[in-house]
Order: C-alpha cells, then sequence, then structure tokens
C-alpha cells in the first residue's frame, strides 16, 4: 500500500445502479486529498420500467452480471490496470440483500485475488460524506438525506458518528416521487419525470396536504401526500375520461409544491436545533441523495439556509444518486483513519447511521430500519 497516494475501487451495488469508480486518495501533512479518475454507473431503469418501481431478483442479477464490465470500464477511463489498485471499498448495506450480496462478493474475490485491504462502507454515511468528496467544509455539518429508501435530518460529526434529529415516519419522499410517476404514467425513475413537467405546471391549482408540517420536531410524512395525489389523479380521470397534459402538468407542479414545503419548513428547525447546539457565527447545510437532484428543491432549500445564515452546500448532479465515487471516498477515510473492522463486510439491508436514537420505524428480524 502506497500510504502517501493511494488507488481506490469503489464498488456500489445496494439498489438498483451498478457503480464503480477509481478514486486517487492523497494523505499527507497538510491534510487529504481526492481526485476521482472515473465515475461508471449502469442504471437498471429499463429493466424495472414496467414494474414501476425496483425488483429485487432482477436488480441482483443484473448486478452479477455487470460488476465486471463496470469495474472494467472505471479502469479503462482511469487510465490504469487492475494491479494498479491498492484498496477496495464496497457497499455492504443498507440495501436490497440480493445486490449487496453480489457486491460483496465481486469486491472479496478481486481483493483476495490482488492481495489488497478491502473495507465495506455504509451507503447512508457515503451520500451524507460525497459534499466532502467535492467540497472543503469542517465537520460537524447539518445534512438532509433524502433519496429513494430514506429521508432524514443529521448532524455529521465526524467520518462514523451521526445525530439523527429526525426523519420520515413512512415513505421515503423519492419513493414518492416514482410512485405518482408511476400512475401519472411518466415512468420510472419517477423524480426527473415529475420535475420537468412541474416546470410546466400550476402549483396552486391543487392544494395538496403538507402532513406534521406544523409539528415542532424534525420528524416528516410523505405517504399522505401520496395518496392525496393518486385520489386527485383519478378523480380526474373520472370526470374527465382521462388526463391531459395541463392535468399532469399541474399534479406535478402541486406535489412538488407541497414536498417543497415540507423541507423548508423542517430544515429551519433543523437549523435551529443546530445553531442552539453549536452556536456557530455560520454554519454548513447539505442535502445529499437521490432527491437532491432536484433543481427547484436545491434553489428553495439555499435561500432557506441564507435566511439562517447557514451555508448551503450539495453535490453534482452525477453524485447525487448512487455511485461509487462516494463508496471509494469513505472507504479511504475510513481505512487511513483506522476506522474499519471485518464486521463491516456482512451484507446489512438495515443499516442506521445513529445507534444511539430511538427508531423512528421500528424493527424486526433484519433490525432497526431507521
Amino acid at each position: 500500500m502506497k500510504k502517501n497516494s493511494s488507488l481506490v475501487l469503489g464498488v456500489e451495488s445496494s439498489c438498483d445502479d451498478t457503480a464503480a469508480s477509481i478514486l486517487r486518495y492523497t494523505r499527507n501533512n497538510t491534510g487529504d486529498h481526492s481526485e476521482i479518475l472515473s465515475s461508471i454507473v449502469m442504471n437498471q431503469n429499463n429493466l424495472h420500467q414496467n414494474f414501476r418501481g425496483v425488483v429485487p431478483e432482477i436488480a441482483a442479477r443484473a448486478h452479477s452480471e455487470r460488476l465486471d464490465t463496470c469495474t472494467e470500464i472505471a479502469l479503462t477511463e482511469a487510465g490504469i490496470m487492475i494491479d494498479d489498485v491498492d484498496l477496495i471499498s464496497v457497499t455492504s448495506g443498507p440495501g436490497l440483500i440480493g445486490g449487496l450480496l453480489s457486491g460483496i462478493m465481486f469486491a472479496k474475490g478481486l481483493a483476495h485475488g490482488l492481495g489488497v485491504p478491502l473495507v465495506g462502507v455504509n451507503h447512508l454515511a457515503a451520500h451524507c460524506l460525497s459534499v466532502k468528496m467535492v467540497h472543503s467544509i469542517d465537520f460537524p455539518y447539518l445534512t438532509l438525506l433524502a433519496s429513494g429508501g430514506h429521508c432524514q435530518f443529521l448532524i455529521v460529526e465526524d467520518i462514523g458518528i451521526f445525530s439523527r434529529l429526525g426523519g420520515t415516519i413512512d415513505d421515503a419522499p423519492g419513493e414518492c416521487f416514482d410512485k405518482i410517476a408511476g400512475f401519472l404514467g411518466l415512468g420510472y425513475p419517477g423524480g426527473p419525470h415529475i420535475e420537468n413537467h412541474a416546470r410546466n405546471g400550476d402549483g396552486n391549482r391543487f392544494s395538496f396536504p403538507k402532513p406534521m408540517i406544523e409539528r415542532k420536531n424534525c420528524n416528516l410524512s410523505f405517504s399522505g401526500i401520496k395518496t392525496a395525489v393518486k385520489r386527485k389523479t383519478e378523480e380526474i380521470i373520472e370526470k374527465k375520461g382521462g388526463l391531459f397534459s395541463s392535468d399532469i402538468n399541474d399534479i406535478c407542479a402541486s406535489f412538488q409544491k407541497s414536498v417543497l414545503e415540507v423541507f423548508k419548513k423542517k430544515s429551519t428547525l433543523a437549523m435551529e436545533i443546530f445553531d442552539k447546539k453549536y452556536g456557530f457565527p455560520v454554519s454548513n447545510y447539505a442535502i445529499v441523495g437521490g432527491v437532491a437532484a432536484n433543481k427547484e428543491i436545491n434553489s428553495v432549500l439555499k435561500q432557506t439556509a441564507s435566511e439562517k445564515n447557514f451555508n448551503f452546500w450539495s453535490v453534482p448532479l452525477e453524485f447525487c444518486t448512487d455511485n461509487a465515487a462516494m463508496i471509494a471516498y469513505l472507504g479511504s477515510k475510513k481505512f487511513f483513519s483506522g476506522d474499519y473492522k471485518e464486521e463491516d463486510l456482512i451484507p446489512k439491508p438495515r443499516w442506521p447511521l445513529d445507534l444511539k436514537s430511538k427508531p423512528i420505524l421500528g424493527f424486526g428480524k433484519r433490525g432497526v430500519k431507521a
């Protein structure tokens, strides 16, 4: 292992994106630096399109078929050979068990063959740290992690130390975008479709609910919004015999507006809690995860942060959704700080970031959900 500069292979297969990345991680007296040499993502949208969501068995098989090809492309784009890799980092949770197993077994075999270390990382932690991968900000900072499977307000205190302020008690926002796009006939994944249609719609035409918005905590709920949108859609279809393009645009705009207002109100509360705890002259607020790719959400939360005297941070579009660059980055940080263990390579369908807080969604045989 070259201690001052290492080439790290990241592998991601937690849901429906097969991803591989090569990252150059440099560590010296002045700190550390990361350079993303390649980041390849092979999505499975065409495989799940007809099901309006991810089918775990199909996703797992696709990962097994694509991991080697994806890695080869990442190596070629980075201009290196497989023997040049010094460290491998792989997602080991949370996620779909089949996909996690595919990625972990692939990474284990590769690491054994190359004789290099292997680090398992938490996919959610990688999202939270992705903002440090592309920006120079210090711990602690406030983060809204919003994706297809998760939604939490977290204080990121260090590489592996998180304090949850609140989160969704039911559906994740990205899941609602997908389901609403599904019954509007817009396709999968739903986020980009709804955002595009919302640009041409009237967000004031329909008044969709904003669950829990008046509660003085950072918990959220999106299931009620999704149900209300579905009922309104069915009502319009029954009345008109179908949906006109203007109806679809207005539904998307009105739905997005409700989600935005919830995010804005709860982000304000989270910032007030953060301020009370730390009292920094200027603090940092970041949004990460797939929902962070929504430009309107970014714009509104950037303004909200400015009003509360917070710097606003997000990551480029290609690093909002699932990717292996953030996996390689967090694996590097964990390896060189010695903050990793063998048990991290056990696939974990559930893997909460904050183990001290009371579970929001309860727990089952697989462990705590969130």
